[in-house]
């Protein structure tokens, strides 16, 4: 293996071995393949530099690349934005340690050498993070890479795979020529994105954000701590925070629409679907603080008189959390709540049994006023993992989950 920081500066010679230049650049074009070297920007003093493409490297070695080309064959140099440049892009800059789920900073590359019919193909293999490849550049242009590479061997080596690694591109337009959407952040959990995201700058938040489609987006911003979340939402397109907002639960993105300034939270509110964003702010409307400012208005419900059969093809057609399908909601024909069945009592249950004999003894339920002290008490007292929330008429207008007062419990701590 060589590496990135030996190739820099190295002296080039074409195939009669006469000196070209010095190597300026390396780098990667993401659009012909992600991982191999495939241009050498070559510095020739006060001449434009030149430009060798990766099937011209015949070899390479700390300090020297050999060139199977004449020099009269390379092209003249042109900036290209979609190249991907290891020293300007690369070196020094933030990268996400997918495996390790963490930013780290770049010290070097390590180049896996392949030689094919007449020429070598570097490839990107890992990214060193450690003192191995900090030390290279210390002492590059002080000590010969022999020497440099005997000291660094007692050194504890830290380097991360080159596809466990995913790019932080701040640059908008460059973030779409690189491709860089197609994100390998979607592998990790919400809640360890969101780790991510707060040690980010702003600039580099908003880039990680711009690679997650909507969906992944809303899982991780629903992780991040709430003044963060604001800030996130403010600094982005209110199309794209009205993209991620319908995508979150909506008790969440109603909390986090209660939080922007008033003008902000209208613009977004503006692009959002109209049914989406009339129920959002239904929500608004009951105090943080309360049952109803807890609650989500996703979950199942069904009339009394449905049998347990009719019940189960319903729930197959909906699209509802995980965490809201716990218990199945009993109301009347004026949507009164009537009643609970816990899920499980449907599966053990005669498909032609009516919902009503199911249903429990006792039904634990909260006013939408009720404060969110009382409801965490319920949920400590009667060991429950859903609670109904019923409006002054007792018509069910919500329910609180346990991840709803966990997420509460966590916020009065913090």
């Amino acid at each position: 293996m060589i590496h990135a920081t030996e190739l820099l500066d190295a002296s080039v010679y074409d195939v009669q071995g006469n000196y070209v230049g010095r190597v300026r650049e390396l780098c990667i074009v993401p659009a012909e393949q992600p991982s191999r070297i495939g241009r050498l920007v070559i510095s020739r003093g006060r001449y434009q530099p030149l430009v060798a493409r990766h099937e011209h490297i015949a070899s390479a070695a700390p300090g020297t690349v050999r060139l199977n080309a004449n020099e009269l064959s390379l092209e003249p140099y042109r900036p290209d934005e979609a190249w991907l440049t290891v020293r300007k892009d690369l070196l020094d800059q933030q990268i996400i340690d997918i495996h390790g789920r963490k930013v780290v900073r770049i010290n070097d590359l390590g180049l896996l050498e392949r030689s094919f019919n007449g020429h070598m193909e570097l490839r990107v293999s890992q990214v060193d993070v450690g003192l191995g490849g900090a030390l290279r550049r210390l002492f590059k242009d002080v000590l010969s890479p022999g020497v440099v590479r005997t000291l660094q061997k007692g050194l504890p080596t830290r380097v991360i795979p080159w596809e466990l690694v995913d790019l932080i591109e701040t640059d908008p337009m460059r973030r779409v020529k690189l491709k860089l959407p197609q994100s390998k952040l979607r592998s990790l959990h919400p809640a360890d994105i969101a780790d991510i995201i707060e040690e980010l700058a702003p600039a580099e938040r908003e880039a990680v954000m711009d690679t997650l489609d909507p969906a992944t987006a809303a899982e991780a911003l629903g992780e991040v701590k709430d003044a963060l979340q604001v800030r996130i939402l403010e600094e982005m397109d209110k199309e794209r925070a009205a993209d991620i907002l319908e995508q979150m639960r909506p008790d969440e993105a109603a909390d986090v629409l209660a939080d922007l300034p008033e003008q902000t939270a209208a613009e977004v509110l503006q692009d959002m679907d109209r049914q989406e964003a009339n129920e959002l702010v239904g929500l608004m409307r009951f105090s943080e603080n309360t049952a109803g400012g807890l609650m989500t208005p996703e979950f199942f419900a069904s009339l009394e008189r449905t049998t347990v059969g009719q019940a189960v093809d319903s729930l197959r057609g909906l699209e509802l959390p995980l965490n809201s399908l716990d218990t199945v909601y009993l109301i009347n024909e004026e949507n009164v709540l009537t009643g609970a069945v816990p899920l499980v009592r449907l599966l053990l249950a005669a498909a032609e049994a009516p919902l009503v004999s199911l249903r429990s003894d006792q039904l634990v339920f909260s006013d939408a006023e009720t404060q969110d002290a009382h409801v965490i008490e319920l949920f400590d007292k009667y060991n429950l993992r859903s609670l109904p929330v019923v409006d002054a008429e007792q018509k069910l207008v919500g329910v609180v989950t346990v991840d709803d007062v966990v997420h509460r419990l966590w916020q009065k701590q913090a």
